[in-house]
């Protein structure tokens, strides 16, 4: 028996009727509904259809699981033990969301974000945990997505969170001291190995961002090294559960702009906070000492000295030479064949004129960054006298800057310029116990010879240079 009537056969090129309606009714909702969206299709033509919808279209359907490893600061913190000053706020997030705390109690929410200052651990009566599942990093703050249009694309071939996994962390600890204080990296064992055993065997695909690629190559040293320092997975861990890792933006080598982050707290990111929320940076919200505040906090966070630049003058060049000599990055918008417009990075030789070296990575003035290395006239800070700093009974916020005084201030400007080769001295000179703890947990060379046996301490598995 006929369960549906069937139309009268139509003409190749006639639309019937109420498919036509249809057509009509969305084009109209649609005008009606995104008006900007119209303006912008209206003049770069079409926008495409998000990947997930055409993965849709061609048929692909979620196959191996997927674990998102988040970079530093993107994964939210929630507090669960705080002092009298944090009353109310118990699992409510000190970091990501709203940061409202900021505005409400910045001093307490500063003391609460900070780590001790020995230990690199939990403070006395403060515990402050990562947000559990894959709202820990879908947004970073409101209306600044990191995994969730990613995490939305996927979901549209059928993935959901038994196959999609955060492997959220603290990102403020050093590596081994996630294990150590949360069991972060033996949670990341076991649910890599429950998914791959509920999904028919089929490995997982690891998508790191940032510094999330070197969490993650610690992990991989970790889950395979014997226990106790190791997760005791045994060589071939690896090879048994994952597919592939995909990193975004891997911060392998580490990045220039942790320098200045440690060095002085001006970094690109506090930029970007200016920009965005002018009133935490330019109201004098921590009183009159904004900067001294978040370098103190900063300083803390063992997991900021996992990227400081590797591998020395070798990988990231010197006085007269950097790996980007005589070219320089540069973004050109093209329009494509349909009208959509895309950007790419074109490199092109650049006049010697003016030429920067990105060799120099701190350089003191504008003649310091440009002058010819036979002009430059330095004086070495190592070994300086640092001299009293006789700031130091009235300083409210104290820092290792505070130990310096006017003679160690005045020994790093007067050595001009510092290269990768300098930047660890430099660091140690302003900041000793801060890496005093970093110099326990990372390592920043060259490995001449990685069947030495000291490569198996875990300091030396986030750095690619010094691990197979």
């Amino acid at each position: 028996m006929e369960l549906i009537r069937r139309r009268k056969p139509l003409h190749q090129n006639e639309i019937p009727p109420q498919e036509l309606d249809d057509v009509d009714d969305k084009k109209t909702k649609k005008k009606i509904a995104s008006f900007p969206q119209y303006v912008t299709e209206a003049i770069n033509g079409p926008v495409a259809d998000p990947p997930g919808v055409k993965l849709q279209n061609e048929g692909l359907k979620a196959k191996h699981p997927v674990v998102f490893v988040p970079g530093i600061v993107t994964c939210g913190l929630e507090l669960w033990e705080g002092h009298q000053c944090a009353d109310g706020l118990f699992r409510k997030r000190l970091w990501g969301g709203t940061f409202g705390e900021v505005y409400k109690r910045p001093l307490c929410w500063v003391k609460h974000m900070s780590l001790d200052n020995e230990s690199g651990s939990d403070p006395p009566g403060i515990r402050v945990r990562p947000v559990a599942g894959l709202v820990a990093a879908d947004y970073f703050a409101p209306g600044y997505f990191v995994w969730a249009v990613l995490i939305a694309n996927l979901a549209r071939i059928g993935y959901e969170e038994k196959t999609m996994y955060m492997a959220a962390y603290d990102w403020r600890l050093s590596f081994q001291n996630t294990e150590v204080r949360d069991h972060t990296l033996s949670q990341i064992k076991s649910n890599i190995e429950l998914m791959v055993a509920s999904n028919g065997g089929s490995k997982a695909v690891i998508v790191p961002h940032s510094m999330g690629a070197i969490y993650f190559l610690h992990f991989m040293k970790w889950v395979e090294a014997p226990a106790p320092m190791g997760g005791g997975g045994g060589p071939d861990w690896c090879a048994k559960h994952i597919k592939a890792v995909m990193n975004i933006g891997g911060a392998l080598l580490g990045v220039p702009k942790a320098l200045a982050a440690l060095f002085s707290a001006e970094a690109r990111d506090i930029a970007v906070v200016r920009s965005i929320a002018p009133s935490v940076m330019d109201k004098d919200l921590f009183r009159i000492q904004t900067l001294p505040h978040i370098m103190k906090m900063i300083r803390t966070w063992d997991s900021a000295m996992s990227m400081i630049p590797k591998g020395g003058e070798t990988i990231w060049g010197g006085l007269d030479w950097s790996p980007e000599e005589g070219y320089s990055p540069r973004k050109r918008k093209l329009r494509d064949n349909i009208g959509q417009m895309s950007s790419r990075h074109d490199n092109e030789t650049i006049k010697s004129k003016g030429q920067l070296n990105y060799g120099r990575m701190i350089a003191f003035g504008k003649d310091a960054e440009e002058k010819h290395p036979s002009d430059l006239k330095r004086i070495d800070f190592r070994g300086a006298v640092k001299g009293t700093n006789i700031a130091n009974n009235t300083c409210d916020v104290w820092t290792e800057y505070s130990d310096m005084g006017v003679g160690g201030i005045k020994a790093v400007e007067e050595y001009k310029v510092y290269t990768a080769g300098d930047i660890l001295d430099l660091l140690h000179f302003v900041a000793p116990k801060m890496m005093a703890r970093g110099g326990a947990h990372f390592s920043y060379g060259i490995a001449e010879n990685l069947d030495d046996p000291k490569y198996s301490h875990y300091k030396y598995w986030s750095n690619p240079l010094e691990t197979k």
